[in-house]
């Protein structure tokens, strides 16, 4: 029997183990460390903690991995403290021995700033829980400063705006949507002070106070300040010896294997495999999903003593969601670059919510998962046409 333990429950982790069971393979068990027994539906977080919830009064973002993992993966609720060269050690004393692992653990808020612990954040399902319960003790009129002009930032101040009309949010970035062309940014901006949002771009904050925010050009007040900057990822690779980048991401080789330790493969935000692979991948789910997959792939070649296939995924777009009734929409190249065709409001709104439930069904039946190929050099995109 290869035993084949997962370490996280993420987007990468729940794809590869599930997709690892599906298989059908007598001779292979698949065990999942997760520390908790629910999976968080991270691109639901901002929606979460603005409070917004479906018909039966429940929140989206938190589901039970009961119902979503393959009848065959075993669960096992606890943390990995280190990784040694055929164990895990985990923090409720215990141990799992493995013959391969797969390493998932996904990312987290990077607090960057002076006074950070004075910041709320969406990043991880607890940060998302406390910020709930901050907005909904604020009175009227009170201030929310979001800062972040990135796609957290965007979105988790149009929430906030959405589901706290009495509330005066304001958005604190150098730029927002700094990614797009410039077509699609004026646009999103636009949408963003059309629901009430104050844009403070050309702004960099410096520091995070309790009662406020300190920028490169003033103070500003503030009741409840949410950090939307960059992520971050575990320390658990470093800590335990294995080989990282400077950023703390595990370094694997074109195929997911972790560079001289061929029994642990990578999968999702905390990976790193080589940039003529992977440098156009960003943190997100679109490439966390096909990542997890071909993790799982990469494993079942090296159990079944094959040379695994390289890497090769192309991105697809980018979806903003703009509260529960307005979006907007970025077609891209597979090496990310922006296309043409963008599609705004009420429709690009569905779009993201169609992705958001493909995402979920796509783990429930991991065989039949595909995803778009490699990604090719292109050319800067024309001004964007979009469709509203």
């Amino acid at each position: 029997m290869a035993r084949v333990v997962v370490v996280g429950a993420g987007y990468a982790g729940v794809m590869a183990a599930n997709r690892l069971a599906a298989a059908g393979r007598s001779d292979v068990g698949v065990t999942v460390v997760n520390p908790r027994p629910d999976f968080v539906e991270r691109v639901r977080l901002h929606e979460h903690a603005a409070g917004a919830t479906h018909a039966a009064g429940a929140t989206h973002a938190v589901r039970p991995l009961s119902g979503l993992l393959h009848r065959d993966v075993r669960l096992r609720v606890a943390t990995v403290e280190t990784i040694a060269e055929r164990s895990v050690r985990l923090d409720d004393g215990g141990a799992l021995a493995f013959d391969h692992l797969l390493y998932a653990v996904g990312s987290t808020a990077a607090h960057g700033l002076p006074g950070a612990e004075n910041a709320w954040h969406v990043a991880d399902l607890d940060g998302a829980q406390a910020l709930r319960t901050r907005l909904r003790q604020l009175p009227g009129g009170a201030r929310v400063v979001v800062i972040g002009g990135g796609l957290t930032g965007i979105e988790t101040s149009a929430e906030i705006a959405y589901h706290y009309p009495f509330l005066d949010v304001e958005l604190v970035a150098p730029e927002v949507a700094a990614w797009l062309p410039d077509a699609s940014r004026t646009r999103i901006a636009r949408k963003l002070v059309d629901a009430g949002i104050v844009l403070r771009t050309g702004r960099r904050a410096t520091a995070v106070h309790p009662d406020g925010v300190a920028t490169d050009a003033g103070w500003l007040p503030s009741a409840c300040t949410v950090w939307a900057g960059a992520l971050a990822v575990p320390d658990l690779a470093r800590r335990s010896g294995l080989p990282v980048a400077p950023d703390g991401r595990l370094r694997t080789d074109e195929t997911l294997v972790c560079l001289g330790h061929p029994w642990i493969v990578g999968a999702g935000d905390a990976v790193a495999p080589p940039r003529h692979v992977a440098g156009h991948l960003r943190m997100s789910c679109q490439a966390a999903m096909p990542l997890g997959a071909h993790a799982a792939d990469t494993v079942l070649a090296l159990i079944r003593g094959e040379r695994p296939v390289a890497l090769s995924i192309g991105m697809v777009g980018q979806g903003v969601s703009l509260g529960r009734r307005d979006g907007f929409a970025q077609a891209t190249h597979r090496d990310d670059t922006p296309r043409r065709f963008t599609l705004s409001g009420r429709a690009a709104a569905l779009v993201k919510e169609r992705v958001c439930r493909f995402t979920l069904s796509s783990m429930r039946f991991p065989r039949a998962y595909r995803w778009r190929s490699g990604a090719t050099p292109t050319l800067p995109a024309p001004t964007p046409t979009t469709v509203r």
